[in-house]
C-alpha cells in the first residue's frame, strides 16, 4: 500500500513538472486535449482520503484507480466528496497544471453511473474560492486519513 502511495505522489509531482526542453518546432504546436473515456464509478476500497484544508468540513477521497496521466499533460481523476450530513458529490474531473485549470468531465449519480456535466470546459483555479481541493490535488501526500 505504501509503495502505490508513493507511486501516485510520484507521479503528480511529474506531472505538474516543468515540461522537458523542447526545440522550436515543437514549441509552435498548440495543446491539443485528448479524448477521456470515463472510468468506472468510484468503489469505496479504492477511496483514499486527503486532506484539501481547514476550510470546509467536508470530507474529501479520489479513486486511487481512476488517477491518469494523459499525453496532453492532464492529470484525470475521480474525486469523491462528503459532506458532514453525509451528502456525496462525485465527479471525474482533470487538472491541467501547466495553466492551473480544471474540467469536469462527469458527474455522478445516485444509480452509480455517471452523468455530463451542463458546463464543461477549462476554468481557472485561482479564481473560485470553492476549487481549494483541486487546487491542491497536485500537491497531494496521499496519506491515508480516513474512510469513506
Amino acid at each position: 500500500m505504501k509503495r502505490t502511495l508513493a507511486l501516485i505522489c510520484v507521479l503528480f509531482l511529474f506531472a505538474c513538472a516543468k515540461p522537458a526542453f523542447k526545440d522550436e518546432f515543437e514549441s509552435d504546436k498548440p495543446w491539443v486535449e485528448q479524448l477521456t473515456q470515463l472510468p468506472a464509478y468510484p468503489d469505496e476500497k479504492n477511496l483514499m482520503a486527503f486532506d484539501a484544508g481547514a476550510v470546509s468540513g467536508n470530507k474529501y477521497f479520489v479513486d486511487t484507480t481512476s488517477i491518469k496521466i494523459g499525453e496532453d499533460g492532464v492529470i484525470r481523476f475521480s474525486l469523491v466528496i462528503k459532506s458532514s450530513a453525509g451528502a456525496l458529490n462525485v465527479s471525474y474531473e482533470g487538472i491541467r497544471c501547466a495553466t492551473r485549470e480544471r474540467k469536469v468531465y462527469a458527474l455522478g449519480r445516485n444509480d452509480k453511473t455517471w452523468t455530463q456535466p451542463r458546463v464543461s470546459e477549462w476554468q481557472k483555479l485561482d479564481f473560485v474560492r470553492q476549487f481549494y481541493a483541486q487546487r491542491d490535488s497536485p500537491k497531494i501526500s496521499f496519506a491515508p486519513t480516513s474512510k469513506l
